[in-house]
């Protein structure tokens, strides 16, 4: 049981929806708690169409994003279901919880429970809130009042038609309240993320002194000191003397205090500092002079705070770049959204990244976002400016310690991709990089401080961004469901070693994960995961052949290693993978589709076979129960329908028995 998909795995969405809702409700209705199908499903929809996909994470935000905005806007149902919402989003976070099935990097389960009955308290206000709704629940409304039956296409089209012709009465104030409303905020569909491989960070001390040791820190501890309790003048203008500048710049080592300059803003280096502190809010203007802000002081004594502030002010500082006397480049228009998409790049890109691949991205969403016309003149002079800028932020990045900015040859993958089908570039862009790929030239990678920044920020925009070692006290099965789903091999046994050094080294809690999970695909999943990660994984898939609970997801996974031959099994694993393949399928096609594959396989032998398998005795007690309720019972249904049917039995002659004449 996955619970993740692209967005383009629409089937395989559907499928898994499917089956946590029927076994959610299952489950609920065994403990006497509410839970609705239709407002399963709208959670299940929510996360899927998110930032980030993780059908089972969930946080205080997403529990207010789904009763706060996704269902007065989209659920349609009948008011007493909308009004217990929040009972049915308890259920599922509890089954998921109870499962193993819960993200263990979300909230609590205790603090979901809180968020829950937080976001309880403002929900029947949120119902009642009429410009809440979407314009197409607006309509759904409109016919359900008119006793429409949304089902029924012929009757929509007919609804449809009655209400261009002016025949249905509606609040028409309302619906362009609400227009208008959408207007401005379109939608909750949110772009999905590109995932992000797990990443390493050394441990918090070393983090605090490379914050301490950086360039830009220092410089900014410096400029608050030299501008003192009792601050600096300015000119007319707003500018430091020129005197004073001098002396600031030879101070903080900006190299700048012998340049030729009739003013303070004439030395770049200078002035970008103190547009960096200002935004900061480390010093300002008052009253004709530069004075430090007084509860900046708490910030200038801890240097990895300092830092962290710099790094989130140092996107908004676009307009500051490039030399006085130019005009602002197109990079600097868009600089706060464009430097954070560069260090994402940086971020989940492997190894050091040529400039050159990133000026060329950067370019090509300026031509897009500005609209550019390639035969202005100013076309290559507008793409050098962008050029000289991105290089000029990163410089400044690499002085506060955020980026290593190196030069060389770049690795052959970042040109070898250029002649790829796939390539997502214009053929002009991929022609315009092959010269500079082919000869040394800048690099850039995030040193540890600007990976945990970008991670910081991913993780607050919802993002999925997985840190090894942060499992090291999650539930064992919750390890092994996240490891299997997006870790790759070598990171899942670095997390995975962490994990067992906080657990005394015990695989065997693992196990029981795995022998308890009711959701078979996922059971495999989490063995082949643990399997992988360890350095003995044959070995123990071999020993767990006798396992009652493990046996065949631990057979098929060795057959399907080649460590065994389908002539080596007992006819009892025989018909055992028999039933794990039937529950494997049941869980990713539903009952239909086992019921049509056997019968199109065996024929009329097919109940008997299914029957076989029920008796099987395989130990997935919930699966086991669902192929029997399922399938077993309504195909022995089925078959014994078709045996009443008027006409001939099979094997009868003539009609009702009597001979034909000769």
């Amino acid at each position: 049981m996955r619970t993740f998909f692209e967005p383009d795995e629409y089937e395989e969405f559907e499928a898994a929806k499917d089956v946590l809702i029927r076994r959610c409700l299952g489950w609920a209705g065994g403990r006497g708690l509410r839970a609705d199908a239709t407002v399963l499903e709208a959670a299940l929809d929510a996360r899927h169409r998110s930032t980030d996909g993780r059908l089972a994470f969930w946080n205080a935000e997403q529990v207010g994003r789904f009763l706060g905005e996704w269902i007065p806007r989209y659920v349609i149902a009948p008011r007493e279901m909308l009004e217990a919402a929040p009972e049915t989003l308890l259920t599922l976070l509890r089954y998921l919880d109870a499962t193993g099935l819960r993200d263990p990097r979300g909230a609590t389960p205790v603090e979901l429970e809180t968020a829950v009955a937080e976001a309880a308290n403002d929900y029947p206000a949120v119902l009642d809130d009429p410009l809440r709704l979407g314009l197409a629940k607006f309509w759904a409304q409109v016919a359900l009042d008119h006793g429409v039956d949304l089902t029924d296409q012929e009757v929509l089209n007919r609804f449809q038609r009655d209400i261009d012709a002016g025949r249905v009465a509606y609040d028409a104030d309302l619906l362009e309240k609400i227009a208008e409303a959408r207007f401005f905020d379109p939608g909750l569909d949110e772009e999905r993320a590109f995932p992000q491989l797990p990443v390493t960070l050394p441990p918090a001390p070393e983090l605090a002194a490379a914050a301490a040791r950086s360039q830009t820190v220092r410089r900014l501890t410096a400029l608050a000191d030299w501008v003192g309790k009792d601050g600096r003048p300015l000119t007319t203008a707003g500018n430091l003397r020129l005197a004073d500048a001098r002396e600031l710049a030879e101070l903080l080592g900006t190299g700048e205090q012998d340049l030729k300059a009739r003013s303070a803003t004439e030395l770049p280096k200078l002035s970008f500092l103190l547009e960096w502190a200002k935004g900061i809010r480390m010093v300002r203007v008052h009253k004709s002079r530069l004075v430090r802000v007084a509860k900046a002081a708490p910030l200038l004594r801890d240097p990895e705070q300092l830092w962290a502030r710099a790094f989130e002010a140092f996107f908004e500082l676009g307009m500051e770049l490039g030399p006085p006397e130019s005009c602002a480049s197109l990079l600097a228009e868009e600089f706060d959204e464009a430097m954070p998409d560069v260090l994402n790049s940086v971020y989940g890109l492997p190894g050091r990244v040529p400039v050159a691949r990133l000026q060329e991205s950067v370019w090509l969403a300026c031509q897009e976002n500005f609209q550019l016309d390639d035969d202005d003149p100013r076309h290559d002079l507008w793409r050098q400016e962008v050029d000289r800028d991105l290089v000029a932020a990163l410089e400044a990045l690499a002085e506060l310690g955020a980026v290593d900015l190196d030069h060389g040859m770049a690795d052959e993958l970042y040109s070898s991709d250029l002649d790829d089908e796939e390539q997502m570039l214009p053929p002009a862009a991929r022609d315009r990089l092959r010269a500079p790929l082919a000869k040394p030239g800048p690099l850039v990678s995030l040193t540890p401080l600007g990976v945990r920044a970008m991670r910081e920020r991913m993780l607050a925009e919802g993002r999925d961004a997985p840190l090894v070692g942060e499992l090291a006290q999650a539930a064992p099965g919750e390890l092994l469901g996240v490891l299997a789903q997006h870790y790759p091999p070598d990171m899942a046994a670095m997390e995975l070693d962490g994990w067992l050094a906080a657990h005394g080294g015990e695989v065997e809690p693992l196990l029981d994960a795995i022998r308890v999970c009711p959701f078979r695909t996922r059971a495999a999943a989490m063995l082949d995961a643990l399997a992988d990660a360890l350095p003995d994984g044959q070995p123990l898939l071999r020993r767990l052949r006798g396992d009652r609970a493990l046996g065949p997801i631990a057979v098929t996974a060795l057959l399907e290693e080649d460590a065994l031959r389908p002539d080596d099994l007992t006819s009892e694993e025989h018909l055992l993978l028999m039933a794990e393949g039937m529950l494997t399928l049941l869980e990713l096609g539903g009952p239909d589709e086992v019921m049509n594959q056997v019968t199109q396989i065996a024929g009329r032998e097919a109940p008997e076979i299914i029957d076989t398998v029920v008796r099987s005795g395989h130990p997935a007690e919930v699966g086991m129960d669902e192929l029997r309720r399922l399938v077993a019972e309504p195909l022995r249904a089925r078959t014994h329908r078709l045996r009443f049917v008027e006409g001939p039995r099979p094997g009868a002659r003539g009609h009702h028995g009597k001979r034909r004449k000769r």
